[in-house]
């Protein structure tokens, strides 16, 4: 399901979106699996506050790539295809295969 398909359909219009996001201040609400998951945690944590209504206590960029760099630390011993499995196994999405470099 796309993000605010079940309040606005499934083609919503830039008007539509806009009432939304700008003036009923809605966001995106994660799946619960996500939150509780150990790995995406903290990720989820970080897009809200990304998404905070007010302009001032936004994340800073700078502070965004600390808070992965922080994320990929306490995940180093985990290779990228087994970050992949797991974010495929929360999402339930199988993810497009990689297109060769040759």
């Amino acid at each position: 399901m796309l993000p605010f398909e079940e309040e606005i359909g499934q083609h919503p219009s830039l008007e539509d979106l806009q009432d939304a996001v700008v003036h009923k201040k809605m966001r995106p609400a994660f799946k619960d699996c996500w939150v509780k998951h150990t790995g995406l945690e903290q990720l989820c944590e970080t897009i809200e506050e990304c998404w905070d209504h007010d302009a001032e206590a936004r994340l800073s960029a700078g502070c965004v790539e600390e808070r992965i760099s922080q994320i990929r630390r306490l995940t180093s011993g985990t290779t990228s295809d087994c970050l992949v499995s797991m974010v495929t196994s929360v999402t339930n999405v199988d993810m497009p295969p990689k297109e060769s470099s040759i």
